[in-house]
């Protein structure tokens, strides 16, 4: 059983599946529903994370990125154990220890509308075709998988608002059962 008195989401996908989207419009839902708004609700967006704290080795220029230091990053994240309460928002998953995380979403598109998206945001080809190729591989679910207990891993859908709006609720309704089955934890 988890310690923290409240949970750790990882939103995980290919770039352009919605992650930074869904995050926001998470924390929200979390931090006005009744049940969840005592919590100190917090969006990590790793990849700005890890600009901000300097966790890198400099840029890519080939793919246009930085050289992620995980090393670096991880002890720089090493406060998202307690309280909980954190999402976290990035394109990779089996670098974060278990014990950090209590959900993991992996979020899913379909690869055509996938790179429209990509296209609209101005990656260059090679990065298309390899996140593409990402994508329609299943690269990112199936680490997940293989990382974390099949239990905590959830895979939805992310092609329209109402797709959204509907793994918002299924994810705050985890949250509040999460909140139900560890309420022995919070007992001194």
């Amino acid at each position: 059983m988890s310690i923290r008195p409240w949970p750790n989401i990882l939103l995980t996908g290919t770039p352009g599946t919605g992650k930074t989207t869904h995050a926001a419009q998470l924390l929200e839902a979390l931090q006005a529903a009744p049940s969840t708004s005592t919590a100190p609700w917090q969006h990590l967006n790793v990849g700005d994370f890890v600009k901000e704290h300097q966790c890198h080795s400099g840029w890519n220029e080939e793919w246009q990125s930085w050289d992620v230091d995980e090393d670096r990053l991880l002890d720089a994240l090493e406060v998202v154990q307690q309280p909980g309460a954190k999402i976290l928002d990035w394109h990779t998953c089996d670098m974060f220890p278990e014990r950090w995380i209590d959900l993991v979403v992996v979020l899913r598109c379909d690869h055509s509308q996938l790179w429209s998206r990509l296209e609209k945001r101005g990656y260059a080809l090679n990065k298309i075709q390899e996140n593409n190729e990402a994508e329609i591989m299943e690269v990112i679910l199936q680490d997940a998988r293989e990382s974390y207990a099949e239990e905590i891993v959830v895979e939805l859908r992310s092609e329209s608002p109402e797709e959204m709006e509907e793994n918002i609720g299924r994810i705050v309704a985890w949250v509040e059962a999460w909140r139900r089955d560890h309420a022995a934890d919070d007992e001194p």
